[in-house]
């Protein structure tokens, strides 16, 4: 099992901005949305391009480059070009302290 990865304080995130961390090798992009933090893979399953600097509608990121769409909360492909959904990470507050792990392999 992986530990937690400490990100930043829980009041660092303004409604609607993410930020970008390396867990274990993979960039994660953290998303606060209605309130909530979600965690997807800060890659885009067409073709690999980061999609965390794309437009975030709501609870989907637009990928910057082809306009796919993923939702943070669940990873899920909404819109093509791309087909196949991005992982998603768990995501926890400890201490006021937002965290994040991959889970992937355990």
């Amino acid at each position: 099992m992986t530990d937690w990865i400490d990100v930043c304080a829980e009041n660092s995130l303004a409604e609607g901005e993410n930020i970008i961390v390396e867990v274990d090798g993979t960039e994660v992009a953290i998303f606060k949305v209605d309130g909530q933090f979600y965690a997807i893979e800060d890659v885009c399953s067409h073709d690999g391009a980061e999609i965390a600097s794309g437009e975030l509608d709501g609870d989907e990121i637009i990928c910057p480059r082809h306009g796919a769409r993923f939702c943070v909360k669940t990873g899920a492909v909404k819109c093509p070009p791309a087909y196949e959904n991005v992982d998603t990470f768990p995501v926890q507050i400890m201490n006021s302290r937002l965290q994040v792990r991959d889970d992937r392999w355990d």
